[in-house]
């Protein structure tokens, strides 16, 4: 059995992340972002979104929870006019999947490390066991 230093791990790992960065899944995310950027009424809505935000620690620092309130209020507003424009519905669409695609490749990982593990220590894959134990056979 051979055995790897944490350094060969992470060059594994860059080697997965070249090719998941290299996916339709990022590509498509990629593209979404760049358009989101260059897209001029979701840009106004972020500025005035970080305006208010700005505002709202004035209140919040001097206890002013009406002002805050009613700050708080325009904020939601103006995220809900932003999640309406289809070009974000897509780019939060494409965050979802790139996402998905990383839990995949954990989950996968994850997975094989621990029926690697069980297996070598002549385990149970079906039980999860890592050693076969004789006060339990499965039995009754």
């Amino acid at each position: 059995m051979m055995t790897y230093t944490r350094e060969d791990i992470r060059e594994k790992a860059k080697d997965l992340a070249k090719m998941i960065a290299e996916t339709e899944e990022v590509d498509f995310f990629k593209r979404a972002e760049k358009q989101i950027n260059e897209h001029l009424k979701v840009q106004e809505l972020i500025a005035q979104i970080k305006k208010l935000q700005k505002e709202a620690v004035n209140p919040q620092h001097y206890g002013k929870s009406e002002a805050l309130k009613e700050i708080d209020a325009k904020i939601d507003e103006l995220h809900q006019e932003i999640d309406q424009i289809p070009l974000v519905q897509e780019f939060k669409r494409s965050q979802v999947e790139v996402n998905e695609l990383l839990q995949m490749v954990s989950n996968t990982i994850s997975r094989a490390v621990t029926e690697q593990i069980i297996t070598s220590m002549g385990g149970d894959l079906l039980k999860g066991t890592t050693t076969k134990n004789p006060y339990f056979d499965g039995g009754c």
